[in-house]
């Protein structure tokens, strides 16, 4: 198998279309709650925090903090061999919602607390929402 078949691509639904979309279109969006104001990442069919169904979708400045992060030295999956050592973030964003993603520029300073910005990078033919340190 080559390596674009062995990448662990997301599974599109209809619930997360329009995440992959905004993505695609360089836009980071999340869901928020019409009825209590909670938001989040990744999408759901209701409201974690009052189970409401009145989800909109808002679009994201892109800018957040570091929350937490691990460097791996093993990979987890054969298609991340090649980038070893590589890390796996939690970031928040100003709006609220945390995403797993990566950071970018690590080299920059990995802390708790540092300022983020959003770098829509391609892969695969998908567009991730990843940051750097600014």
């Amino acid at each position: 198998m080559s390596e674009q078949s062995d990448f662990p691509l997301p599974e599109i639904t209809p619930l997360t279309e329009p995440y992959w979309k905004a993505l695609s279109e360089g836009r980071l969006t999340f869901q928020r709650c019409g009825s209590c104001g909670a938001a989040w990442l990744p999408a759901r069919a209701e409201c974690a925090r009052c189970l409401g169904d009145e989800l909109g979708w808002e679009t994201a400045s892109g800018r957040g903090r570091l929350v937490s992060w691990v460097v791996y030295h093993h990979a987890f999956h054969k298609a991340f061999a090649q980038r070893l050592p590589y890390n796996v973030a939690i970031v928040e964003l100003e709006e609220g919602p945390r995403l797993i993603t990566n950071i970018v520029n690590p080299q920059a300073g990995l802390a708790v607390d540092r300022p983020v910005q959003l770098v829509i990078e391609q892969e695969h033919g998908v567009a991730l929402a990843r940051f750097r340190v600014v």
